[in-house]
């Protein structure tokens, strides 16, 4: 079973940046598609972006459109998101996650085989 581990996260003002990593146990990022999703207190998970095994095609929840990237370095079988602009509404847990089976869809929880255990993003007004 792949193991992720995200890091990255804490506290910053809003319209500051943060780049959270996620870190695999074997060559995932390249072979696999790779997703990020957060949990807002009191809210279900939900989609943020995604990546394509090949090639590489990037997709993004229209609410962090513009302001988040999605990237990877398969050297170091790292997954990374990078957050410019944040907002307050932007505070949740970050999970990583891959999609050991292919599949079409990559926007559901159910698209995804392993899970990261998170990051915490808090973002002051």
């Amino acid at each position: 079973q792949v193991q992720l581990v995200e890091s990255g996260g804490g506290l910053v003002q809003a319209g500051g940046s943060l780049r959270l990593s996620c870190a695999a146990s074997e060559p995932t990022s390249t072979r696999f598609t790779m997703g990020w999703f957060r949990r807002a207190p009191g809210k279900e998970r939900e989609f943020v972006a995604a990546i394509r095994r090949k090639p590489g095609v990037t997709y993004y929840a229209d609410s962090v459109k513009g302001r988040f990237t999605i990237s990877r370095d398969g050297a170091k079988n790292t997954v990374y998101l990078q957050m410019n602009s944040l907002k307050p509404e932007d505070t949740a847990i970050y999970y990583c996650a891959v999609q050991i089976r292919s599949r079409v869809e990559i926007r559901s929880e159910d698209d995804y085989d392993a899970w990261g255990q998170g990051t915490q993003v808090t973002v002051s007004s």
